[in-house]
């Protein structure tokens, strides 16, 4: 049976009117090159395969991610990434916000009853400046939504024993100390899984980059 790339992510399944997938690595597809070259590549398979399994994912808005702490607020389609942030966050339905990674974490911080969503791209920089916390105080700012109102998911990304800092540990610690209580930390190593998951560090910065999805279904 042939492995599809992409995966749901499972946390937020019961979100009203939300659909949020992960795009690993895509079979077949050689790409041990720089980022841009990468990014070229990834984006057909991308496009199809958001396509067949969320057709409402579209228009796709994506980040510059420069491993700071800017966060953008999304209100409508943009022809091109965003520049100089790492996060996104809206409140507009029918829009898909996109985050790339290939070991640092992707973060879904959504509101349990579908209202509105931040994505967010925080490795090891990114923790330190605190990007997490920034968003989910960014996003109660911009909602009536309580601290208490929002789930918050770390998906898959680099950990020990693979790299030494255990970010993700420390993101969700972040999350705890902002007052969320649902928080979901999937355990799962990129650089374990060479078969499933694109790794900057196990291919020495040649490699691909997965695509993080969020989608507030119209």
């Amino acid at each position: 049976m042939k492995r599809t790339p992409i995966e749901s992510v499972q946390a937020l399944e019961g979100t009203t009117r939300i659909a949020a997938h992960f795009i690993g690595r895509i079979p077949g597809l050689s790409i041990a090159v720089e980022r841009a070259e990468a990014m070229v590549l990834l984006a057909s398979p991308h496009h199809r395969i958001l396509q067949q399994s969320c057709p409402e994912s579209f228009p796709l808005i994506t980040a510059e991610q420069i491993h700071g702490k800017e966060i953008a607020i999304v209100t409508g389609a943009t022809t091109s990434a965003i520049r100089g942030v790492d996060a996104l966050i809206t409140c507009t339905r029918g829009l898909t916000l996109g985050i790339y990674v290939a070991d640092c974490a992707p973060v879904w911080i959504v509101a349990r009853d579908g209202s509105a969503g931040a994505l967010v791209h925080s490795g090891k920089k990114g923790t330190e400046l605190g990007i997490v916390p920034l968003a989910i105080q960014k996003l109660l700012k911009l909602t009536d939504l309580d601290r208490q109102d929002l789930s918050v998911v770390i998906g898959p990304c680099i950990r020990p024993p693979c790299y030494e800092i255990d970010f993700a540990a420390r993101i969700q610690e972040q999350a705890r100390e902002c007052g969320v209580l649902e928080i979901h930390n999937n355990e799962v190593c990129t650089a374990c899984h060479p078969e499933l998951y694109y790794s900057y560090r196990r291919e020495k910065g040649l490699t691909g980059r997965m695509l993080a999805t969020l989608t507030l279904l119209p």
